[in-house]
């Protein structure tokens, strides 16, 4: 049996649901696509595809059989890219990890990158959990922080500034707090990520580290989206990065209070695993995003 070809056999049907799509993706017979993932069943002895007269669907070997298909089978067109004249010409799945708010500095981005290398498919994830790169068949992830994962490589893509925002609406009944030591007296929403116990700490200049843990707070979110629905609906005032207030900012949504409190920013970091050959799609990703990543304007730069 041509194992390998079983192998896209099966990815194929099982990502379209048919042997009669994968057989026109592959430019085979649809009976030849069902014998080939057939013959494979037979050789591993599990069933990977249920039949049906209408559909085809995953079993729950299928399922756990195919995602290490497919990192197999992008790894190998990731080698004949690499020594092939392909690579003068990146394209292929490049997926990738973001926290859930990438979207508002990355998708802004996405045109020109789109312009400049079309043959390159974006699969994006947003998500705040820390993905096993690995293991859930990621090439890259962006993160906030320094990396400490030592299995890592890691290249600084660019940083936000924070900042300290509340509704037009809380502010008139609150007031608007002249200096730091006034935050004891306000409603503070906190980030938590999600798989920390306690909220991220605020860094205040001139006050401790661990004095806003004693500020009033009558909310935590793992989520900055969450956090920022929060302020506009006039809960408190809550720290966010300043590409996730622009918006409400200039529509008078929020209203930012103590600019130069906050004592520090952050950096978004790009990681990929330190054993993994770094592929053409994903080095021209890197370099584009080190040369046009400005998350405080929105990832316009490079419109």
């Amino acid at each position: 049996m041509d194992r390998l070809a079983a192998l896209t056999a099966f990815v194929r049907t099982a990502d379209a649901r048919s042997f009669a799509a994968a057989a026109r993706t592959l430019g085979l017979s649809p009976s030849a696509i069902g014998k080939s993932v057939a013959r494979l069943e037979a050789e591993l002895g599990v069933r990977l595809l249920q039949r049906t007269t209408r559909s085809v669907s995953l079993t729950a070997e299928g399922a756990l059989f195919l995602e290490p298909c497919r990192r197999a089978l992008d790894a190998l067109a990731e080698a004949d890219l690499a020594v092939g004249a392909l690579a003068s010409s990146p394209r292929g799945r490049l997926r990738l990890s973001l926290p859930t708010i990438g979207y508002r500095f990355l998708v802004p981005l996405m045109p020109g990158f789109a312009r400049l290398y079309p043959d390159i498919r974006l699969d994006l994830d947003f998500s705040d959990r820390m993905v096993d790169l690995v293991e859930e068949g990621f090439d890259a992830a962006i993160r906030s922080g320094v990396p400490a994962d030592s299995r890592m490589v890691a290249r600084r893509i660019g940083g936000f500034r924070m900042v300290l925002c509340a509704a037009p609406s809380y502010l008139a009944r609150a007031g608007t707090p002249r200096g730091v030591d006034d935050l004891s007296a306000h409603a503070c929403l906190r980030f938590r990520q999600a798989s920390a116990a306690n909220p991220q700490p605020w860094v205040l200049r001139g006050m401790a580290a661990t004095a806003a843990d004693a500020f009033p707070t009558p909310l935590v979110a793992s989520n900055m989206e969450a956090l920022r629905a929060a302020a506009i609906a006039g809960l408190g005032i809550a720290a966010m990065p300043r590409f996730l207030a622009a918006e409400a900012l200039s529509q008078d949504a929020l209203t930012e209070v103590l600019p130069e409190a906050l004592a520090e920013g952050g950096d978004f970091w790009l990681v990929w695993p330190s054993n993994r050959h770094l592929s053409p799609k994903l080095r021209v990703f890197v370099d584009f995003l080190v040369a046009n990543f400005d998350a405080d304007q929105r990832g316009m730069k490079a419109q």
